[in-house]
């Protein structure tokens, strides 16, 4: 979604900004901007693209105030354009928002209805018009805020600046993240500690539905009624930054945060413009583990592109989480590279002397690298003369030292006993190797390459406005624990998807649960289905759609209780489920990483609900490294 940095203090606030929306590059963005509060007038810049072109725009201005903040967006309401780029200002009153206003229609007619000047298509501007109105009522910019919060309905988080009050920053979330950073005698907000920790490692967490007030020597938290909160800060030491929770409850929720950066930490070294490329694999490289980091790029794609055109076939092993991934993997590579993919569990692949044809390649995947069985089954496919490959988040385990080729996670450590980040950032790499195999086999037209590209740059950004409707998938949670069971239901893509889940479910609040696919329902599943059965459906707007729709009216027919996540505004859905969790429109490789959030998200919070360790589940253990 859209990055958020606001400063006051004693630094040029132009600098401070622009370093901190720089940390957030990662989620996407097709528009910046940034204002200052200087003379008693803002100074108010934006661009379109990249932050380089804001930085271009501004390099030559003077800049003079002591307040400023800024934002890069991702668009929802309103095409990319400088005009809706943020910040926007109303009245002398300026704010960043990231997230939706739900009731922005509403909104708009009652501000048109009262002459209002309303210079982009955005939901966020109305915003601005809302706290200038209840400000010339009340001449407090926080009393202004306390105001307007109740009048704003959905997911949001917004930093404001006053040109009467030049002193002070108010922000407000209900939502996506905010944090604010303690400096000493300057303050700071941001919507991720990334774009602070160069000034600070003391922050305060944002709860929804409060206010903080920020000025240069304090910084005060208000409920939404305007009661003074008491909170500790978190000091963060930036070290162990990776391995600390850094204001999560758990460990496993925040890594559910982080996945925004981890999925774009994992492709981003394959993405040059708007083409794929498979860099650092290494096939058959005697001394990769020694140079893999001053490796020769183009010499190693060039070798990549001639091992993968003799490849036949693929056999993808894993286990658990990972042998999920492995069949959304068969779709992709099935419809982009047009080559046959078999799928095993590494406990059955092991044991079961497979038969390995000539020129195929064997991919395992495994967080650990060290899988017990996952191990056993690339040694097992060496022996039979298999090339292969290793898709894992640790550098220089046991399987990836022992296979030929490398690709990485890059999701950092993952503590959750339960994964959540790693996961996906495989779906992630997955996603780039096939299109990287489909480029080399001559099998994806360029158009399509750069659409899917595409599509995969602007997927953090998608994922924080997933992340940002968190407060929905906990409620939909709530409901969930007096069911005798659950099944998870998808077609394609989202049929794994759907045994992922089931997956979460049964790790973290010890349910029954069953992954299908949905086309499978009425060859038996179908006889569990009455009042006290939830079904989970994931349900995107895919060619397998209508087929969907028709397995949930079945489900209907029977009285189960449907959730359904579906894409966008979807009234088909809406209109056929008890709860409809809507996800942003995505193509068909994104959607089944847009598409599990939620399901961890609901996993997390039943068990969180229910009293369970979430970060430590009963019997499980991280890394399997035994039979």
């Amino acid at each position: 979604m859209c990055g958020i940095v606001g400063y006051l203090g004693p630094l040029n606030p132009k600098d401070v900004i622009m370093q901190g929306l720089k940390k957030l590059e990662y989620r996407g963005y097709d528009s910046a901007g940034l204002a200052i509060i200087q003379d008693g007038h803002t100074k108010l810049i934006r661009a379109m693209g990249k932050l380089q072109a804001l930085d271009d725009k501004i390099k030559n201005e003077s800049w003079t105030g002591h307040i400023g903040i800024g934002h890069t967006r991702w668009a929802t309401h309103g095409v990319p354009s400088e005009r809706n780029a943020h910040p926007h200002k109303a009245r002398g009153i300026t704010l960043v928002h990231n997230g939706i206003i739900e009731n922005y229609h509403e909104i708009k007619e009652r501000l048109l209805a009262k002459g209002a000047h309303i210079a982009s298509d955005t939901d966020s501007e109305l915003v601005a018009h809302l706290i200038a109105e209840e400000y010339e009522k009340v001449k407090d910019l926080k009393s202004a805020v306390e105001r307007v919060l109740p009048q704003l309905t959905g997911a949001f988080s917004i930093v404001v600046l006053c040109e009467q009050s030049p002193n002070e920053l108010i922000a407000f979330k209900d939502g996506p993240p905010l944090v604010v950073g303690l400096g000493k005698g300057e303050n700071f907000v941001a919507s991720d500690v990334q774009a602070l920790i160069k000034y600070t490692n003391e922050f305060i967490y944002l709860n929804d539905r409060e206010i903080v007030k920020l000025e240069p020597s304090k910084v005060q938290l208000f409920s939404s009624h305007g009661v003074a909160i008491e909170r500790k800060s978190v000091t963060l030491n930036w070290s162990a930054e990776l391995t600390e929770k850094q204001g999560f409850a758990h460990f496993m929720l925040k890594e559910i945060h982080e996945q925004p950066r981890t999925v774009a930490a994992a492709v981003n070294s394959h993405l040059v413009e708007n083409s794929v490329r498979l860099d650092r694999v290494g096939f058959n490289d005697q001394n990769y583990f020694e140079n893999r980091e001053t490796l020769d790029v183009e010499k190693d794609w060039q070798n990549t592109q001639k091992v993968l055109q003799g490849v036949e076939r693929v056999f993808i092993i894993a286990c658990g989480t990972s042998f999920y991934a492995g069949n959304v993997a068969k779709y992709f590579l099935e419809k982009i590279a047009k080559i046959p993919v078999e799928i095993d569990i590494a406990s059955e692949f092991r044991y079961r002397d497979p038969v390995i044809p000539k020129n195929t390649l064997v991919m395992t995947i495994s967080q650990s690298g060290e899988t017990a069985d996952t191990l056993a089954a690339i040694r097992l496919a060496k022996e039979k003369g298999a090339l292969t490959l290793s898709l894992c988040n640790v550098k220089n385990s046991s399987i990836d030292r022992i296979a030929d080729g490398h690709l990485y996670m890059n999701a950092g450590p993952e503590i959750g006993v339960a994964s959540t980040k790693a996961f996906t950032a495989t779906l992630a790499i997955l996603n780039v190797f096939a299109l990287g195999f489909g480029k080399i086999r001559k099998s994806l037209p360029v158009k399509e390459e750069q659409e899917l590209v595409a599509s995969l740059r602007a997927l953090p950004s998608k994922m924080e406005v997933v992340l940002s409707y968190d407060k929905y998938f906990q409620a939909a949670a709530k409901t969930l624990k007096d069911f005798k069971g659950f099944l998870f239901m998808g077609r394609g893509t989202s049929y794994p998807i759907a045994m992922e889940g089931a997956l979460k479910l049964k790790e973290l609040a010890y349910f029954h649960a069953e992954g299908y696919a949905a086309g499978e329902m009425k060859h038996g599943p179908i006889a569990l289905i009455d009042e006290r059965m939830a079904i989970v459906m994931v349900a995107p707007r895919d060619h397998y759609f209508e087929k969907t729709v028709s397995n949930i009216e079945e489900v209907r027919a029977r009285g189960g209780y449907i959730i359904s996540l579906g894409s966008g505004d979807d009234q088909a859905l809406k209109r056929i489920s008890k709860q409809y969790l809507p996800i942003p429109v995505s193509d068909w490789m994104t959607n089944p990483i847009l598409f599990v959030v939620p399901l961890q998200l609901m996993a997390y919070h039943l068990s969180s609900e229910l009293g369970y360790d979430v970060d430590q589940p009963r019997n499980l253990a991280k890394s399997v490294t035994v039979e």
